[in-house]
């Protein structure tokens, strides 16, 4: 069935009217069947239990129901993965509009818009997180620079929280943070009675808000400690700055979410790279704590150990998705552990209690600029296992062969540029180099298969080329850029040979790779006869009990059910819009569900849409 509903929905009487039909008593939110947070549990493992739906059965999912948010522009698209809990699915629209539907049927239940006057497109929002304490349900949701407290039963800010349900996330920043930009477009976590948020803004070259992660007291909304990921004097990591960074420069923020470890009391944050992105030579040094899984006292915010992805980044390889936290196999017996997957297709497998990482990293000289004012780091860590999941150089032997006429251009772009080694440095002339600024791996993250032992990660191959320029005067930065430029044919394909994206599943147990599949196609190359090129990657897997990894996320509109221990595809579904986003899965009235945002557009360049679609077994 498909649901089409009005830009602002039920409220009032109606609202109510349709929330006494949610189930009672409700569920705990950690049921099997829920799929309760943005990344299936709190360390983000995006693995379900259930296996209703299994290999021998897949071929048979069918479309059991279709939400349209109605609220598309050519502007819009969905990042969103909704979470479930109690029979009741939450989830941000196209105009990331908080929302509730039953899970069952797709049925709207309330509506928030915390911009009804609004027609600009808002940005990126990847969903909202689920709260629960006793009979206090609530939905916390941060949208742009704003924090937002929501009754879960009606939508109703909980006008106890901050400012009538609103906290304002450039307050309490210890920053002055007039005219920078700031937002946070993933679910923020809750640790007891804290609610954590990250957030930032640009990465240059303009002046940039930090992206210092804060505690807020769950109830009041009152700030309850901050982490500065830029440290000030006196903090671990001041002096892998330039004395006044602190003062200046921006960036190293969280933008991919935070993973939660209730046992220990930590929370893990990933962050990205120090402002702007690709000249530092205003940030002498490593720049701790940009590039970094950090493990962070939930109660308080101090730090408990960080390791360092990338040192003194001028690449935009921001850490780009949560920290998975993970229990393995691994040297014969079980081991908790954090897995950080990365834009430079490294995986980093870290001990959860020490942040020492499982398998060797070695600090490899990598080459140095001579940009003046800059000073790179003279190594950069590589894990010697497992190998890199997406390529790592560029040169004329990599250079596309899918036509004549795509080769002669990028070889005539290729020999115009420095780099093609990993970490080349930024210059003047043009520096190339993979993976590019978009991956590797993106905010989708892994997914974990715990009987198996295998991780998943879907990746892309899209080099990218940065061209320097000397700031003009009274610019903040002494050196700017043309802009982010894709390494592409005429014909805006990749410019390396195929495969562009593809699925590798990981033995954590030994580092190797246990397999490799291409993923999605483009249509337009299919009607010329190149099949099986696989496709830019946007959005993540989920992996299932019943064998399966299901993945959207291609170019091709469509989501794949992949058998975990294999790989091949077992089922194929054509969105109405491309599935730029994430799948959940959970069960409601004795079905599993396996639901897709499809909100086309974004770096895909396909067509815009905003509906929710769900399968099951038919």
């Amino acid at each position: 069935m498909e649901h089409w509903d009005r830009r602002t929905l039920l409220t009032g009487g109606a609202a109510a009217a349709l929330a006494a039909l949610l189930p009672a008593p409700l569920r705990a939110a950690e049921s099997r069947g829920d799929w309760a947070y943005y990344g299936g549990d709190e360390g983000a493992t995006r693995y379900s239990p259930l296996d209703r739906i299994r290999r021998n059965n897949v071929g048979n999912l069918k479309v059991a129901w279709v939400h349209r948010a109605g609220d598309a522009s050519p502007r819009t698209t969905m990042e969103c993965t909704p979470v479930v809990a109690d029979g009741v699915m939450y989830l941000t629209t196209a105009m990331v509009q908080a929302r509730a539907l039953n899970a069952a049927t797709g049925e709207p239940i309330w509506n928030f818009n915390p911009a009804p006057d609004s027609r600009r497109a808002p940005g990126v929002n990847r969903g909202v997180t689920y709260f629960e304490d006793g009979r206090d349900r609530r939905i916390y949701t941060a949208i742009r620079d704003k924090l937002y407290a929501l009754n879960a039963r009606n939508g109703e800010p909980v006008r106890s929280f901050g400012d009538n349900g609103i906290v304002d996330l450039t307050a309490a920043f210890d920053h002055d943070m007039a005219g920078l930009d700031f937002r946070s477009s993933s679910p923020p976590v809750v640790f007891e009675d804290t609610v954590i948020v990250g957030g930032g803004g640009g990465e240059g070259p303009r002046p940039a808000a930090p992206g210092h992660v804060r505690g807020y007291d769950v109830y009041t909304g009152k700030r309850k400690w901050i982490f500065h990921t830029i440290p000030r004097p006196g903090q671990f990591g001041y002096d892998t700055w330039n004395k006044d960074s602190w003062k200046r420069n921006g960036g190293t923020n969280n933008w991919a979410g935070m993973t939660i470890d209730r046992k220990r009391g930590w929370v893990f944050v990933s962050t990205g790279c120090a402002a702007f992105d690709f000249w530092g030579g205003d940030r002498i040094g490593d720049n701790l704590f940009s590039d970094c899984v950090l493990a962070l006292d939930a109660r308080t915010g101090k730090r408990v150990w960080h390791y360092q992805t990338v040192h003194h980044d001028v690449w935009d390889y921001d850490l780009p998705a949560q920290p998975a936290l993970l229990t393995i196999r691994h040297g014969g017996r079980s081991r908790d552990v954090v897995a950080q997957v990365t834009k430079t297709g490294m995986l980093f497998l870290l001990d959860r209690e020490t942040g020492k990482p499982l398998f060797d990293v070695e600090e490899r000289k990598v080459p140095a600029s001579e940009v003046e004012g800059e000073m790179l780091s003279p190594t950069q860590p590589f894990p010697v296992k497992p190998a890199p999941f997406s390529r790592q150089i560029v040169n004329e032997d990599l250079v596309t062969d899918i036509s004549p006429e795509a080769r002669a251009f990028a070889l005539k772009r290729l020999r115009q540029l420095e780099g093609g080694v990993p970490y080349p440095a930024p210059s003047l002339r043009g520096t190339i180099f993979s993976p590019g600024t978009l991956g590797g791996a993106l905010w989708g993250g892994c997914a974990f298969d715990p009987a198996s032992n295998l991780l998943f990660v879907n990746s892309s191959e899209l080099p990218s080329i940065i061209t320097l320029v000397p700031g003009k005067e009274g610019d903040p930065f002494k050196f700017s850029h043309t802009g982010y430029e894709k390494f592409v044919d005429h014909e805006d394909y990749p410019a390396v040979k195929p495969p562009w994206g593809h699925m590798t599943a990981i033995d954590l147990a030994t580092g190797e790779h246990a397999w490799r599949e291409i993923l999605g196609e483009y249509p337009k190359l299919v009607a010329r006869g190149k099949k099986n090129t696989g496709t830019f990657q946007l959005g993540g897997a989920i992996a299932t009990a019943g064998g399966l990894v299901f993945v959207a996320a291609t170019a091709d509109e469509k989501i794949r059910a992949l058998d975990t221990q294999s790989g091949k595809t077992l089922w194929e579904h054509k969105l109405p819009h491309g599935g730029y986003a994430t799948p959940c899965t959970y069960e409601a009235n004795g079905k599993q569900y396996v639901v897709i945002a499809c909100g086309g557009g974004n770096r895909q360049r396909t067509p815009a849409g905003d509906e929710f679609v769900a399968f099951t077994v038919g």
